[in-house]
């Protein structure tokens, strides 16, 4: 499909949510009052769903945000949003919205309880299991929707003031090992791109993502692209056919966890064309590889793994002659035989990444991080820009999306894994343990140099009773997580469970104290982006009744454990102050964050921030300011590997779990266009509910006809874990192939997430949401 422009392909999208009155289906102009209307009052945001960043602007009349329109200013949407950030004013007013803490009680009953109770109690049992069983028995789970502020503070009061590693976000869940991916081969996170390669390049190879939904948007600039340079493509490698593939100039369907065999097949046709870049390789790469065996690895959810998943990968160095022997076995023949992808579309796709004319980028998401050799294929797919010397130039460059607003700016920079401190720095290096406690001004030796666990350790170790106290912010687990039914938990039943969030959820549920947040414009925040934006905005409107921010929430339990050295800022200005402080870890080394002055005067800057002006494309000769050569690239961070870049050899391994006669069908989880993770906002939205109003289970007519099913009908789909009853849908938006379902994870009354296995990437510890066997048993009318 060509000559789409992106305004046309926003407006169809939001006309495919059947619900919407006019109103709702109309664009910016018509959605917000206009711009002059003397009672609203203006400002900017980033909008609060997806890792995009489109910048809103925000209109607030009588205390309430009444309106949004796409932000003309902002280089990333340019005026334009999606169905999803058209509704953002309905997610802040639904009539559940938590307002005050609330205690459980015995008889497992909720009391509404002061801030200076649940504070206190919060201090009370954490000080307790620290005083009883040690740093390694508390710990606290975020959000890539934490705010920068709200990940500092969980940072600082984690790290420096209980001295334990035990902090983790869901950004493990998603965007592990596209982190892990950078980290392996540039010794630093995060694309070198931007979002001008979307009007830079020339082919656009979407590997497992459907873009056309996840991040519409941004896919509406390759539209534009394509209408104003008919020659671009768009590629769309998938298990099943969805919007994506609708508008693809070449759909490439491959059987679930065979993206492994298809990129090694591509690497093998690039060497056998002699389309390597060999000036490029010599003068910026080093070949490296890891622990390959499967038994030494393998997949973190069987035997002893089910318990405590703890694999770290073993690198030496490699050559391209190694290279050559290693890819001799992945001939068309043979990864066709893997992965059903014919040797004419295995050529096809070479040929993409082979010719030096045209410009390459890569895109990919969920479908190759959630993935149980997710790192390896973030490796295998920059392996391809590596080779060829497509990489770090506008419209050639492997790019990473992200799925939260701030799994970029909270998670990955400001560092709130189990291993990580910000910028970069590890709390295994000492060199990088000293320089943080510098910072903080504690003694030497403050933070511990043992990484806490990763989030499915740390689930599985609060279940069996290991971590006797767990705060979890802005997310909501008892959805997200996999293998669903392993975390049951009736409140009371052993260890302290903290939840703060803005609506009664799941998680909320099991919680012994539950704490109401503040959301959005209701205070202060700054989020970073897919394309290393940071992007600032005022507190527009007062929460509802008491909640409060996540980071005060953080602060005060801090107070009140003897930790408020740790932040010692008046209240007044305390939000400037923190992140300066933050900034320090950033600057001089190519992480340069901007000052918050500039952020607030601007719709964002794309780090290395150096003197004011940002960065465009890292590593590149022109554009970084680091890099002093008069052109090409230099991959300065990579100290380790004498400031090159790391191709990785990297194997096909089969996934954890494949379908069987007990068992027949792949399942594969994901969003859907009108509804954001899992829902606790977006299924407020009345327009966005009644478009949604539940989850479903796709088929491929052949299956269902064999079957004897039609839309609408109930199954059960059940796997070895759990099942869950389902109504059909047949030639939707998403049409798998024969032999695979589609689910997706949005609701909170049919838990995909019942179903799906907790293996995970070995590297990364992110686990593979996308594959695994279930069988469908039809349900009486």
């Amino acid at each position: 499909m060509s000559g789409v422009d992106r305004r046309a392909f926003l407006q169809s999208s939001a006309g495919a949510v059947a619900a919407f009155s006019l109103r709702d289906q109309a664009l910016a102009a018509e959605l917000a009052a206009p711009s002059n209307a003397p009672e609203l009052k203006w400002d900017k945001a980033p909008c609060r769903f997806c890792g995009t960043g489109c910048g809103v602007e925000v209109g607030v009349q009588g205390g309430r945000v009444q309106a949004v329109r796409g932000d003309e200013k902002s280089p990333v949407n340019r005026g334009l949003l999606c169905v999803k950030g058209y509704h953002l004013p309905g997610f802040l007013y639904g009539v559940d919205r938590l307002t005050h803490p609330l205690r459980r009680k015995s008889d497992g009953s909720l009391e509404r309880v002061s801030w200076e109770v649940a504070l206190d109690l919060i201090a009370e049992r954490f000080s307790a299991a620290l005083k009883d069983h040690g740093p390694r028995s508390v710990g606290m789970y975020g959000s890539g929707q934490w705010t920068v502020f709200d990940g500092y503070a969980a940072l600082k009061w984690v790290k420096a003031g209980l001295r334990s590693n035990n902090l983790d976000p869901n950004a493990r869940l998603c965007m592990a090992s596209a982190v892990m991916g950078f980290l392996t081969q540039f010794q630093s996170d995060e694309p070198m791109g931007c979002y001008a390669d979307f009007e830079a390049g020339d082919d656009f190879v979407l590997w497992g993502n459907n873009m056309a939904e996840m991040h519409p948007v941004l896919f509406s600039r390759l539209l534009e692209t394509k209408k104003r340079k008919p020659s671009a493509r768009i590629i769309d490698l998938c298990t099943r056919r969805t919007a994506t593939s609708d508008y693809a100039d070449m759909v490439v369907l491959f059987q679930p966890g065979s993206d492994l065999a298809i990129a090694n097949g591509i690497l093998h046709l690039l060497l056998e064309k002699n389309a390597v870049d060999r000036a490029f390789v010599e003068e910026n790469i080093v070949f490296k590889r890891g622990i390959e065996d499967l038994e030494k690895i393998g997949y973190g959810c069987f035997g002893a793994q089910a318990e405590s998943y703890e694999f770290a990968d073993e690198v030496k160095d490699a050559s391209l002659e190694e290279l050559k022997s290693f890819l001799a076995d992945y001939t068309p023949a043979k990864v066709a035989a893997i992965s059903g992808v014919s040797p004419a579309q295995l050529e096809a796709l070479a040929q993409v990444y082979a010719d030096r004319q045209r410009g390459t980028v890569s895109l990919w998401c969920m479908g190759v991080n959630q993935h149980v050799r997710g790192t390896w294929m973030n490796n295998l797919i920059t392996d391809l820009h590596l080779l060829t010397g497509k990489i770090g130039r506008p419209g050639s460059n492997p790019f990473s999306l992200t799925g939260q607003p701030s799994a970029c700016g909270t998670a990955r920079e400001v560092g709130t894994l189990s291993n990580r401190l910000p910028a970069d720095l590890v709390v295994t290096n000492p060199e990088h343990r000293k320089k943080a406690e510098e910072i903080w001004g504690l003694p030497e030796g403050t933070i511990d140099p043992k990484p806490g666990y990763h989030t499915m350790d740390l689930f599985r170790a609060f279940q069996r009773g290991d971590v006797k106290a767990l705060w979890i912010q802005t997310t909501n687990p008892l959805v997200s997580l996999p293998f669903l039914s392993r975390y049951q938990r009736k409140a009371g039943d052993g260890g302290f469970l903290v939840v703060s969030d803005i609506y009664p959820t799941p998680t909320t549920d099991i919680a012994d104290l539950i704490l109401p947040s503040a959301a959005w414009v209701e205070r202060e925040g700054i989020f970073g982006n897919s394309e290393r934006r940071t992007q600032h905005w005022n507190q527009m409107v007062a929460p509802p009744g008491e909640a409060k921010e996540d980071a005060w929430q953080i602060i005060e339990v801090a107070k009140r454990m003897g930790l408020g050295h740790l932040f010692p800022w008046s209240d007044g200005d305390w939000h400037r102050a923190m992140y300066e402080e933050y900034r320090r870890f950033t600057v001089g080394h190519g992480k340069d964050l901007a000052s918050y002055e500039e952020l607030r005067a601007t719709r964002g800057m794309l780090w290395p921030v150096v003197d004011g002006k940002e960065t465009s494309y890292r590593y590149a000769a022109g554009h970084d300011p680091y890099v002093k050569k008069p052109r090409g690239v230099h991959f300065y961070k990579a100290k380790g590997y004498g400031e090159k870049a790391a191709f990785f050899l990297r194997p096909y391994h089969p996934p954890a779990e494949v379908p069987d006669e007990t068992y027949p069908f792949w399942l594969c989880t994901g969003r859907v266009l009108e509804h954001w993770h899992t829902g606790s906002m977006t299924r407020r939205v009345k327009e966005l509910h009644q478009a949604m109003p539940e989850a479903y289970v796709e088929l491929n007519r052949a299956d269902a006809d064999r079957l004897g099913l039609k839309t609408g009908d109930k199954v059960r789909v059940a796997s070895r874990r759990g099942a869950v009853d389902l109504p059909v849908r047949i030639d939707g938006r998403g049409r798998p192939v024969e032999g695979s379902v589609f689910i997706p994870f949005f609701d909170e009354h049919r838990l995909a997430n019942l179903l799906t296995l907790d293996a995970m990437d070995n590297i990364s510890k992110e686990p593979d949401y996308k594959k695994c066997a279930v069988r469908l048993e039809r349900l009486a009318p």
